[in-house]
């Protein structure tokens, strides 16, 4: 009986000399490390890549910032931007205004939105709030841009596998053809527009207007720095190819608008800065047989991104 119980215990337990390796290797080696952390997984190479790309761009300050909050003043441009869909935080309506067709168009409008607050105001503090500009009773407040770090577009074009197409704004003031080339840029499947950080237009309420609703899904980049920011996207593998009436390469010639590339823009009347200039990989003409001396921004812009758009498709 006891030989049995010695042949049973055995099997069952841990082996004498064996220092409880059976034991331990029963434990396992943990939870399964996340698809980040596995070498060779799709994911791991994803987050590889990312960081490599990090590297290569200049340390983002906060990303892209913030504009400073805007007030759009007047009964026709506060609901020209209610009705085209300018981000508003507050509604500012004077005491006893005359109540005309414009005022409660604004008011619906207003309403419908939701997420935007009516305030009742007397008239000299809606004077004081617009440093006495005629605002006609109506003041609507429009909230800080938050830009996208240039690295970001890029980075969202590898996310859904395709090559990035950027474009790039070179001394353009306007915010109105800015918001022109986040439309051309959203309808030619883009990735993002780039402005400066100084001397440039930024995401006002007229190029919310402009872009006629685009903005809200074409993130718009801002660079401290237009060279530098050019050189980092040429170190990703982008082709920087700048439009000049004086380009020695023709439109329809540039095979490179089938890749990875970022489009400069520069203002009608000045074309590209000379250190911008010298950045690109390519100086780009547009031929224009009607004898055009130039194009504004928004233009073209919208003339390069469909050349980009049919070379892809």
């Amino acid at each position: 009986m006891a030989a049995n119980n010695r042949r049973m215990s055995g099997k069952k337990g841990a082996q004498v000399g064996s220092g409880g390796q059976r034991r331990r290797g029963l434990e396992g080696k943990g939870p399964t490390p996340p698809a980040e952390m596995r070498k060779g997984h799709k994911k791991n190479r994803i987050a590889t890549a990312k960081t490599k790309q990090v590297q290569r761009w200049p340390a983002p300050r906060g990303r892209g910032g913030k504009s400073a909050s805007e007030m759009v003043v007047g009964r026709n441009p506060v609901v020209e931007a209610l009705r085209e869909g300018v981000p508003a935080t507050m509604l500012y309506v004077q005491q006893f205004i005359d109540n005309d067709e414009r005022v409660r168009e604004a008011l619906q409008l207003a309403a419908e939105r939701g997420g935007i607050h009516l305030m009742e105001a007397p008239r000299p503090e809606l004077d004081r709030m617009t440093n006495g500009l005629n605002h006609q009773g109506l003041v609507l407040q429009v909230p800080p841009y938050e830009y996208a770090h240039p690295e970001d577009l890029s980075a969202a074009a590898y996310d859904v596998g395709e090559d990035p197409l950027v474009v790039a704004l070179d001394g353009v003031t306007d915010p109105r053809n800015l918001g022109a080339v986040v439309r051309s840029v959203s309808a030619f499947g883009g990735h993002g527009v780039v402005v400066p950080e100084r001397r440039a237009a930024g995401m006002t309420a007229g190029a919310w207007k402009t872009s006629a609703g685009t903005a809200a899904r074409t993130p718009v980049a801002r660079a401290t720095n237009l060279t530098r920011t050019l050189e980092a996207y040429k170190k990703e593998g982008l082709v920087v190819v700048g439009l000049t009436a004086d380009g020695e390469v023709e439109l329809g010639d540039l095979e490179a608008l089938a890749g990875p590339v970022v489009i400069v823009v520069g203002s009608e009347g000045k074309g590209l800065s000379r250190l911008v200039g010298e950045t690109c990989d390519f100086r780009v003409r547009i031929p224009m047989p009607g004898g055009a001396e130039s194009l504004n921004a928004g233009v073209a812009a919208g003339v390069v991104l469909y050349e980009a758009a049919r070379r892809r498709g």
